[in-house]
């Protein structure tokens, strides 16, 4: 496989350190925090699972919640709870050792409930003006870019960016190639 004409210098989103992306995909500067990254989400996701399971249990009728069923409901962490019940801005009842009940009332007029951790954000469609002074010609990206064409166009495909010919031209969004190819040494 030939070597690509242009050089992608990104912080690795793990350790934090400069590394020359060989792809447009790449985020980590070796497998090693690669696979941390994966193990850092896998362990996040198996959390949310936990948490949403314990709010499925809660009966909504139910005023009185203990921590962990506010950890669970509202995100906050159980330090913080505590911190507001020590200042009273939080009225608690102890039934016992380790059996504080706090008002769910109070709580969500403090904090808003945590969004389910398995519900994926639907998809907003984005809106772009294809407009000919908003877009670059195939050609102005390759110049700009000092890239091949067919580089340009395979781009364009794997990453579904819209696309509008005027005769002989095809227009790409100004907005979407420059986010593609942000932090690249020209």
């Amino acid at each position: 496989m030939p070597a690509a004409k242009f050089e992608i210098i990104r912080n690795c989103k793990v350790c934090g350190t400069p590394f020359q992306a060989k792809t447009i995909d790449s985020w980590y500067c070796c497998t090693k925090c690669s696979k941390v990254a994966w193990k850092r989400r896998k362990d996040e996701e198996i959390r949310m699972q936990k948490l949403d399971t314990i709010v499925k249990k809660i009966p909504k009728s139910k005023e009185l919640i203990s921590v962990p069923e506010a950890y669970a409901l509202f995100g906050i962490s159980k330090e913080t709870i505590y911190r507001l019940v020590r200042k009273g801005a939080i009225t608690s009842t102890n039934l016992g050792e380790r059996q504080i009940r706090l008002s769910k009332e109070e709580l969500m007029k403090l904090y808003p409930l945590r969004r389910k951790a398995l519900e994926k954000p639907k998809a907003v469609p984005k809106l772009y003006s294809m407009e000919e002074k908003d877009c670059y010609t195939i050609g102005e990206v390759s110049k700009k870019y000092k890239l091949d064409d067919s580089t340009v166009y395979l781009h364009i495909r794997k990453y579904s960016i819209p696309t509008r010919q005027i005769g002989n031209y095809v227009y790409v969004p100004k907005k979407e190639i420059d986010n593609l190819y942000k932090g690249m040494k020209i």
